[in-house]
């Protein structure tokens, strides 16, 4: 994703990042197809293929011109801990951070929990995870192809960030209250969950275009991991307030409409980054 960022013009990067980022999104609904349509031992041939294939077209890949300047000054690069030596630095990064929560509010409790949430809402028929996880990957899919090329026609990273944190507001908000729909209905609605959430593509390029060449690839590697690691903390909080408030669906709103308002606080204190001319260091 920075080697895309830096390599392209600045009036062209948002497009590469958004098909580089939602091509490997979409790597989730292909092995959850390969997984369902292939033998077990069949599936990990094509995985490992795959995967040597990745790894021949990366050798390939050229440094951008901006990473061999910094490399040749005297510039420190890639030290993760010179993002807690600043406060206003730190404040970029945990903003970069916290405006991915929906994301994984969505994935780790609404859709991860979908079987348990089917027969509380009264769906008619039986629900499977594996599946919901499947129509929820491809909304991401779309929706990363969406906010990335939304974000170049309206010239703004930002808006298209909002845009789609508002939608997903919507979206917990609909299938919280739905009751008594039949599983295509509530596969439907995991699938438009994931649509509204498929702002990861730019929310990485947001990231990656906060900060200097020097630390670019670090925190455009280390954001979306610690999003991922608030998972155990989102399902953790949402099990307990479950286990003490006795209430399944209250605790999903409390968890997840609490995510979505920590996000837009955090990108509220986020620069725009559209256009920006990232030739410089921190």
């Amino acid at each position: 994703m920075t080697l895309v960022s830096e390599v392209l013009p600045r009036d062209l990067r948002g497009y590469g990042t958004t098909i580089v980022a939602a091509v490997g999104i979409f790597g989730v609904v292909a092995a959850s197809l390969v997984g369902k349509l292939m033998p077990w031992r069949l599936a990990y041939v094509v995985g490992g293929l795959l995967g040597i294939t990745l790894l021949l077209m990366r050798v390939r890949m050229r440094e951008s011109s901006m990473f061999h300047e910094v490399r040749q000054g005297n510039v420190q690069r890639g030290n993760f801990l010179c993002l807690f030596t600043s406060l206003e630095r730190f404040g970029r990064y945990l903003r970069c951070i916290l405006i991915g929560l929906p994301t994984w509010c969505v994935v780790g409790i609404l859709v991860t929990f979908s079987p348990e949430f089917a027969v509380r809402l009264g769906v008619t028929g039986r629900v499977a995870a594996g599946t919901a996880v499947l129509w929820c990957y491809a909304g991401i899919t779309l929706g990363s192809f969406a906010s990335g090329f939304l974000s170049q026609i309206w010239g703004s990273r930002r808006k298209v960030v909002a845009l789609f944190i508002g939608i997903t507001a919507l979206g917990i908000v609909a299938y919280l209250l739905q009751r008594g729909i039949p599983p295509l209905g509530f596969y439907a609605l995991c699938g438009a969950l994931g649509l509204a959430t498929g702002y990861w593509a730019v929310f990485v390029t947001v990231a990656a275009e906060q900060f200097g060449t020097n630390l670019r690839a670090t925190v455009a590697t280390t954001v979306p991991n610690f999003v991922r690691g608030t998972v155990p903390l989102i399902t953790g909080s949402f099990i307990w307030l479950n286990a003490h408030g006795g209430n399944y669906i209250r605790s999903a709103w409390i968890v997840c409409l609490t995510g979505v308002a920590v996000a837009l606080i955090a990108l509220a204190g986020l620069r725009e980054t559209h256009g920006r001319d990232l030739d410089f260091v921190e």
